[in-house]
């Protein structure tokens, strides 16, 4: 669906990143799911403040033609993005952007 839908999914973005700055150090995008690296403002954690408009606006311009489990129905939630995002570890400095991996296509097994 990711992959359906990135213009949408950029848009999200773009809106977000202008309202809540970070920089997207490396990203993947699946058709069900994405990966990411970003680095937020220095004294600024708040990755939930980030993520959560983009779900929502990437959740909100998309046809309602999913199916929703009783679960997520009975809490208002669509069946789109898991509901187990979140940040894990944290990079500060120029430091940790020079020490991402380069890693060749061909040898890469999600």
């Amino acid at each position: 669906m990711l992959t359906e839908h990135i213009t949408l999914l950029r848009a999200a973005f773009r809106r977000v990143r202008a309202r809540h700055p970070f920089a997207i150090e490396a990203a993947v995008i699946l058709p069900d799911h994405l990966h990411a690296i970003w680095t937020l403002p220095d004294g600024d954690a708040d990755f939930a403040t980030r993520w959560r408009p983009i779900e929502s606006d990437f959740s909100h311009g998309l046809p309602r033609d999913e199916r929703i489990s009783a679960s997520r129905a009975a809490k208002g939630e669509r069946g789109i993005l898991s509901r187990h995002a979140f940040a894990k570890g944290k990079c500060t400095g120029r430091a940790n952007q020079d020490s991402l991996p380069v890693l060749p296509l061909g040898e890469m097994q999600h």
